[in-house]
């Protein structure tokens, strides 16, 4: 009992997280790879900020390998989601006469990577403005 309570304890903290909650509602496999492609958009950001007064070059490059992570990372979360909602219909094709109520869920499960996937977008092309925007040319 005592050998297990530390390993339980921190499972539990994880597992009460909405976010984490959401991220596993969205399928663990497309979530991870959104989930890269929006840290890989980020460090290309803080490197390109980082480079702006020294090699512009490279500033410019920054700013096309966010744009390219951005993009997949959007693509992915909508081919996550069209795979989502490909399930949620094989499901209710398989129950027959389905609930509404898991109808809706397995929508909203299918919707998850999508949001995912634009929000990482969004936030990559705010970063992206800014960038450009003190970018001297």
């Amino acid at each position: 009992m005592y050998v297990l309570a530390p390993l339980v304890l921190p499972k539990l903290l994880v597992a009460s997280n909405p976010f984490v909650d959401r991220f596993n509602e969205g399928g663990p496999f497309f979530m991870s790879l959104i989930l890269i492609c929006f840290l890989l958009s980020l460090f290309f950001l803080v490197r390109g900020f980082i480079s702006i007064k020294k090699n512009s070059e490279i500033s410019k490059k920054m700013i096309q390998l966010t744009t390219d992570s951005s993009l997949l990372g959007l693509t992915i979360g909508f081919l996550g989601s069209v795979i989502g909602l490909i399930t949620a219909f094989d499901s209710v094709e398989a129950m027959g006469n389905a609930n509404p109520a898991v109808f809706a869920g397995g929508l909203k499960v299918s919707l998850l990577t999508a949001v995912f996937g634009l929000f990482t977008f969004v936030i990559a092309r705010i970063g992206i403005l800014i960038l450009r925007g003190l970018q001297k040319k």
